[in-house]
């Protein structure tokens, strides 16, 4: 019988926030798998723990995966960490845990903060309906054609940013939505915890004049429905070219671009492929 993952959230910044089950969970398991170990050790010590770590990240995963399946499988029991917050979330554990569930392995969640839920409470901004990016491709092509994208999306849009990205990110931001409400969250949970409301331009000035330092959460408002464009077969051609420049196919293109617009997947794919 194999055992089981646990996907254990962490604090974000204060320690306090640490759930007494997710200390009982490291406690009981064989092993952790960590994003880091340097950072997980702080962790262990404060709550006085003692326990093998693996260290499982974005450069080893594929090999340090199947180690940890191979472990689980043979009935070991694993917690599964991030740096802060929850696993899984823009985060290489999404992976384990899709091979931890092909390989019929129980995989158990152990609730903890979550940096883009934290942030979106305490922004004032619209929270009914919203939808996570993540963090955005360094790449500056890439980086454009996500966010033009993202034009018409009416929902309250989150990402994620490092502070020497931040600039740039706002400068295409703001050329491609405009001048939206933004809310720029930072240090959540710890001391100096902020959140600045204000526009893209107003935190393009600031963060141009004042480098920032930390790491971003970005909450921008999205598109007032009267705003937006009229929807034609060619606006929804345009989409699904988008899509296969980021690696769709032409016909998971169109049907991704058949569900934003509304129009039939068969008239979109056949413009598509007559282009």
């Amino acid at each position: 019988m194999s055992g089981t993952l646990y996907v254990v959230g962490t604090p974000i910044g204060n320690l306090e926030d640490m759930s007494p089950r997710a200390v009982r969970i490291l406690s009981e398991v064989d092993f952790i798998a960590a994003e880091d170990t340097r950072v997980t050790i702080k962790l262990l010590n404060h709550f006085e723990l003692k326990k093998e770590m693996l260290s499982y990240y974005e450069h080893n995963k594929a090999g340090r995966g199947n180690l940890i399946i191979e472990r689980l499988l043979k009935g070991e029991n694993c917690a599964l960490v991030s740096d802060a917050g929850m696993p899984a979330i823009s985060d290489p554990g999404e992976d384990l845990v899709r091979t931890a569930r092909e390989n019929g392995i129980p995989v158990e969640s152990v609730p903890g903060p979550s940096a883009l839920v934290t942030a979106l409470a305490i922004s004032g901004m619209p929270s009914g309906r919203f939808c996570f990016e993540g963090f955005l491709s360094v790449n500056k092509i890439s980086r454009k054609q996500h966010l033009q994208s993202l034009q018409n999306e009416t929902r309250t849009m989150i990402f994620y940013e490092a502070p020497h990205k931040l600039v740039a990110t706002l400068r295409d931001m703001l050329t491609a939505f405009g001048d939206r409400e933004i809310a720029i969250a930072r240090e959540l949970t710890k001391l100096h915890e902020t959140v600045l409301r204000t526009t893209l331009s107003g935190a393009l000035a600031r963060f141009t004049d004042d480098p920032p330092k930390g790491e971003f959460v970005l909450i921008i408002r999205g598109k007032e429905p009267q705003e937006q464009e009229e929807i034609t077969l060619d606006s929804a051609v345009a989409l699904a070219k988008n899509r296969m420049a980021n690696g769709l196919s032409a016909s998971s293109a169109a049907k991704e671009a058949a569900a934003i617009t509304g129009l039939k997947k068969g008239e979109i794919y056949k413009a598509l492929i007559g282009m």
